[in-house]
């Protein structure tokens, strides 16, 4: 495996676009034409992500990853750049690190409760890896957001949720990147899925005996990329947009901080 290799200026890539270019429900029901404009706190979701990675130091350059960029028309701040998505999130990271290059900090326009300091101890956290993703603990987010209804992934060792967060740091990430390209071509059948990991990893996901270390040194085989979990300090970094419920949540998390 390849040593990690310096990085310069970092640039935050934010995926806006509907998978597909489908209309998403969430965003017919309000009347929209994506789910990133639907108003949280009398703004777009998109902004309050947006808001997060201008105020987050090293990051200097912000680019928005949608279908239709004149959707966005009097929605971005100066300087925020957009470009235009591909088939798929793993195909559209592809296309922003063909662009402009590593590292490239990615997350989601659903992301709203984003916070600066939760993607600096990201950052913090995958530091000399090639390429890292955000999680939070089950505890973690049983902890900081009580009742909350997320999908978490159990591994032998550790149980958690995805947080829309990762960091492809070094030019090597781009191979883990097209891996998640293939196994995102066959995200409805989670058996193809797991055989393109391999056959071992696979019967060990079945088996309850898939450690996460083994996990990244798995990926870390097959692309010649160092892959690393970094677990979130706070479980509300695991609540994102999905559904109607989520929408109600995060205005009410927001709601009590702001109070």
């Amino acid at each position: 495996m390849e040593a990690p290799r310096a990085v310069g200026p970092l640039t935050a890539l934010v995926l806006a676009g509907s998978r597909a270019g489908a209309a998403d429900p969430m965003a017919v029901a309000a009347g929209l034409s994506h789910k990133a404009l639907i108003p949280i706190a009398g703004r777009p979701m998109i902004s309050h992500v947006i808001d997060t990675l201008l105020a987050t130091p090293g990051v200097g350059r912000v680019v928005v990853c949608i279908e239709t960029p004149e959707a966005l028309t009097g929605v971005l701040p100066p300087g925020v750049e957009t470009m235009t998505a591909a088939a798929g999130p793993s195909a559209s990271v592809l296309s922003a690190l063909a662009a402009y290059g590593a590292p490239l900090l990615v997350t989601t326009a659903d992301n709203p409760l984003l916070r600066p300091a939760w993607v600096q101890a990201f950052l913090d956290g995958a530091a000399g890896a090639d390429v890292a993703a955000g999680v939070a603990g089950e505890a973690a987010v049983r902890r900081d957001v009580p009742g909350t209804k997320r999908t978490f992934i159990r591994l032998s060792d550790a149980a958690f949720s995805g947080c829309n967060l990762f960091l492809f740091r070094t030019p090597g990430a781009a191979r883990v990147a097209a891996l998640w390209r293939r196994i995102e071509r066959e995200r409805k059948h989670p058996l193809r899925m797991g055989w393109l990991l391999g056959p071992g990893v696979l019967l060990r996901v079945l088996t309850g005996r898939l450690t996460v270390r083994a996990l990244c040194e798995r990926i870390g085989r097959l692309t010649g990329a160092e892959a690393r979990l970094v677990f979130m300090p706070d479980g509300r970094a695991a609540v994102d947009v999905d559904k109607p419920a989520d929408l109600e949540l995060v205005k009410a998390l927001m709601a009590a901080e702001a109070a």
